[in-house]
């Protein structure tokens, strides 16, 4: 089966998404989860320590950048679903304007980022990496104040693991996330094209209670 963008859509709109078992696999897997892990959009916590590395403001943010970088430095690790195959057809939905990238920079190189595809005011989180300590949450910061300020109301991040947990993610069942998702994918595209990241202090401001400035 081709794995086109049209395809890849549809299947997102329908709470599948695709998997692989390594970065040369042609296998393809179609995952639909009994319990689904999701980001509430008002409940990202920012620990002390990752409000002071947001402070500092010791980085660059942009959006769709180097989406290409973002995905790269994702499936750079020994264990990877992102296959070959799933890649390329992420960067023609990219092309489309359906999957978006958060990139994190210091000194001219990219030290982190998130990716994930856009469906009306739904987002599906893929993955993320970090090249520098704190790098990819501080991705992930930046880019749950950006889809809030957007307006979207799902963000999917298919499982839910503890570092996704301790940061404020939950889960719920199938049933509930068809619901969210129902509502989100009819919505009118949310991901702005010329949106641009938010401040350091909204970000701050939007997920603690705390200052760090």
């Amino acid at each position: 089966m081709e794995l086109t963008p049209q395809l890849l859509l549809h299947a997102y709109s329908l709470g599948i998404f695709p998997m692989s078992e390594g970065r040369d696999s042609r296998d393809l897997f179609w995952m639909d989860p009994p319990m689904r892990g999701i980001f509430p959009l008002d409940g990202f916590r920012i620990s002390k320590s990752l409000g002071k590395a947001i402070a500092r403001a010791e980085y660059q943010i942009t959006l769709n950048r180097d989406f290409e970088g973002v995905v790269e430095g994702c499936a750079e690790r020994d264990e990877t679903w992102i296959s070959r195959k799933i890649q390329s057809a992420y960067v023609k939905l990219h092309e489309m304007g359906h999957v978006q990238s958060l990139e994190v920079w210091r000194g001219g190189s990219l030290i982190g980022g998130i990716y994930g595809v856009s469906l009306g005011a739904a987002f599906f989180g893929e993955s993320m990496f970090s090249r520098q300590t704190n790098a990819s949450k501080i991705a992930l910061a930046y880019l749950v104040t950006h889809l809030r300020n957007c307006g979207f109301t799902l963000f999917d991040t298919q499982y839910l693991t503890p570092h996704l947990a301790s940061l404020g993610a939950i889960e719920i069942r199938r049933d509930a996330y068809q619901a969210l998702l129902e509502q989100a994918v009819v919505q009118p595209e949310k991901f702005h094209k010329r949106a641009y990241p938010p401040s350091v202090s909204d970000v701050l401001q939007r997920n603690t209670q705390t200052s760090y400035l």
